[in-house]
C-alpha cells in the first residue's frame, strides 16, 4: 500500500495546484546555515537517504539560504532523466568543478555542445572499439592475477583495495590514451599522481560551501592547476603518438585500437568541428568517469559476496565452466555468458550503487511532483532510495543475486525488465556511454578472481562503511585471499 507522501505526490501531479518549494515538508534547519551542520562529512548520501524516509518521496532542506529539492520517487526520477540535457542540465557547480580540473568534455557538456559531443563519445566507445581493445584487457586482468600469486608465495598480503583501484585506473588509461602506465606495480608513475591529485580535489571542492578559490588560491589549489596542465601536456603528446600510428597504420582511422585513436579519428574529418582539446577533456573524463566507479563496484561485489557462500559457489562455476584452463577468459564473447555475475553485479549495484544519487540543476521553471521548481533550483534524485521505495523486492536487504535471473523467485517482476528497476548509469539521453566497457572491465576482473582465488572476509574486521565523495567508496576491503586449490 502506498504511503501518505506518495499519494499526495500522485495526486499532485495529476494536476493539483502546483506547491511551493516552500511548502515541502523538510528537516528544520538553523539561521543561516540551514541544515548545513546536520550533514556529516563522507555521509551525505545517507543524511538524504535518512530524511526521505522521514519525510517522503520529495521534501526539501536548506543551505545558507538556498533551497533544495530531493527526490525518490522512481517515476519522478525517469521523467526528469529523460528530459536532459533541454529542462534540466547536469549541476552547473559539478560542471564547474570539473572544468577547474580540465575535465571539459562530454561529462560537463550541455545542450547542443553536448549533442555533438555524445556522438563522438558513441563512435569511441562502441562494443567493436572495446573488442579490439580486449587483448590489452586480458594482458592487463592476467597481470593483476600474477601479482596476487607471486604475493601469496611469497606469504605477503593483498591489499586488494588499491590493487583494484590501479587496475581499473591501468585499464582506463589503456582504452582512454592508449598507454600502459602500469600503476599496479609502479607507484611511482607521474601521470598516475597528477590524476589522483586532481580527482581528490574535484571531491574535496564538491564538498566545500564556499569556492574561495575563485578570489584567492591556496598552495594545494596552485598544485592542482600545474597537475592539471600536466595531464593536459601528456594527453596532447598522447594524440600526437596516435597521429603517427595511424600515420603508419590507415586502418586504424576506420578500426581504431582504443578510445584516443577513434577521437583522433573523428577530430581529424573534414568539417569535424572538434580540436584536440576536446579530444584531451573527454580523454580526461574516461579517466575520471571510470577509474573509481569501477573499482568501486568490484570492491562492494567482493564485500558482498563472502556474505553468501551459495552465490560464491555458483558464480566460481560460471567461471571455471568458461575460462577452464586459462587464468583469464581471452574471447570476449565469453563475457556474455557470464549470466549470473552479470546478475551478482546488478545485485551488488542494487545494495551499494557507486552513484546513490544525481544531480541534476533545472534548466527553465518546470514541474516535479506537482511542485513548482524555478530556473536554477538543483534536484537530487535518489537512485537507490528509489529502487528500494518501488522496486518490488522480496527481502530487499538482502544480497541474492538469483533475483535478477529469469524464473527468479525473489522479488516481483525484477528480472523481466531490470532497466526499470536500476539506474546504475544514469537514464535518458545522458544515459553512461561508458556502460559497455564497465561492465566488460568488471568480468574481467571477477571471474579471474573467482577462478584462480578463494577470499573470506577477514574474521573480526570491522564493518564496512559507506564513504561519499565523488563516488560512493568501501572505507576498506577486509579480505583474505588463496590461491584455490593450494
Amino acid at each position: 500500500m502506498a504511503d501518505k507522501s506518495s499519494m499526495a505526490l500522485d495526486q499532485a501531479g495529476r494536476g493539483d495546484a502546483p506547491r511551493s518549494i516552500a511548502e515541502l515538508p523538510g528537516p528544520q534547519g538553523a539561521p543561516l546555515l540551514g541544515n548545513l551542520r546536520q550533514i556529516q562529512p563522507g555521509r551525505f548520501h545517507r543524511n538524504m537517504e535518512d530524511w526521505a524516509r522521514e519525510f517522503g518521496p520529495i521534501f526539501r532542506f536548506t543551505m545558507m539560504k538556498r533551497s533544495f529539492v530531493v527526490v525518490s520517487d522512481r517515476d519522478a526520477i525517469a521523467a526528469i532523466l529523460r528530459d536532459r540535457p533541454d529542462t534540466y542540465r547536469r549541476s552547473s557547480r559539478t560542471a564547474r568543478m570539473l572544468e577547474d580540473a580540465g575535465t571539459r568534455g562530454l561529462f560537463t557538456a550541455e545542450g547542443e555542445e553536448w549533442r555533438r559531443q555524445r556522438k563522438l563519445a558513441m563512435r569511441a566507445l562502441t562494443p567493436e572499439v572495446v573488442h579490439r581493445f580486449f587483448p590489452t584487457l586480458a594482458m592487463m586482468t592476467e597481470r593483476l592475477c600474477l601479482r596476487w600469486r607471486a604475493a601469496l608465495a611469497a606469504g605477503r598480503e593483498v591489499d586488494v583495495l588499491r590493487d583494484l583501484k590501479a587496475y581499473t585506473l591501468d585499464v582506463t588509461v589503456g582504452l582512454a590514451m592508449g598507454q600502459d602506465i602500469n600503476t599496479l606495480e609502479h607507484e611511482d608513475n607521474p601521470l598516475q599522481r597528477d590524476i589522483e591529485f586532481c580527482f581528490k580535489r574535484v571531491a574535496r571542492r564538491l564538498t566545500t560551501p564556499v569556492e574561495y578559490w575563485k578570489v584567492f588560491k591556496l598552495p594545494v589549489d596552485r598544485e592542482a592547476d600545474a597537475a592539471a596542465a600536466r595531464i593536459h601536456a601528456a594527453i596532447g603528446g598522447f594524440i600526437a603518438q596516435a597521429r603517427a600510428r595511424m600515420a603508419a597504420d590507415p586502418c586504424l582511422r576506420g578500426k581504431p585500437s582504443n578510445m584516443l585513436e577513434a577521437l583522433v579519428a573523428a577530430r581529424d574529418e573534414a568539417d569535424s568541428g572538434f580540436s584536440d582539446s576536446v579530444v584531451i577533456g573527454n580523454a580526461i573524463t574516461m579517466v575520471f568517469a571510470g577509474e573509481d566507479t569501477t573499482s568501486n563496484t568490484v570492491a562492494w561485489l567482493l564485500n558482498l559476496l563472502p556474505q553468501s557462500p551459495a552465490a560464491v559457489a555458483l558464480a566460481a562455476e560460471e567461471a571455471d565452466r568458461l575460462l577452464g584452463g586459462e587464468a583469464v577468459a581471452r574471447d570476449p564473447q565469453l563475457l556474455e555468458r557470464m549470466d549470473y555475475l552479470d546478475a551478482a553485479t546488478r545485485e551488488a549495484m542494487r545494495l551499494k550503487p557507486v552513484a546513490p544519487f544525481m544531480a541534476a540543476e533545472a534548466n527553465v521553471p518546470t514541474q516535479v511532483g506537482g511542485v513548482q521548481i524555478p530556473a536554477g533550483t538543483v534536484i537530487f534524485l535518489m537512485l537507490r532510495q528509489a529502487a528500494q521505495r518501488a522496486g518490488g523486492f522480496a527481502q530487499p536487504e538482502a544480497f541474492l543475486p538469483g533475483r535478477w535471473l529469469a524464473g527468479a523467485e525473489h522479488g516481483a517482476d525484477a528480472a523481466s525488465d531490470p532497466a526499470r528497476k536500476l539506474m546504475p548509469f544514469g537514464g535518458g539521453p545522458r544515459f553512461c556511454p561508458g556502460r559497455y566497457l564497465a561492465m566488460a572491465e568488471i568480468k574481467m576482473a571477477m571471474s579471474m578472481i573467482l577462478h584462480n582465488f578463494d577470499f573470506t572476509l577477514r574474521p573480526g574486521a570491522p564493518p564496512v562503511e559507506e564513504c561519499f565523495t565523488f563516488t560512493m567508496t568501501p572505507s576498506a576491503l577486509p579480505l583474505l585471499l588463496r590461491v584455490r586449490g593450494a
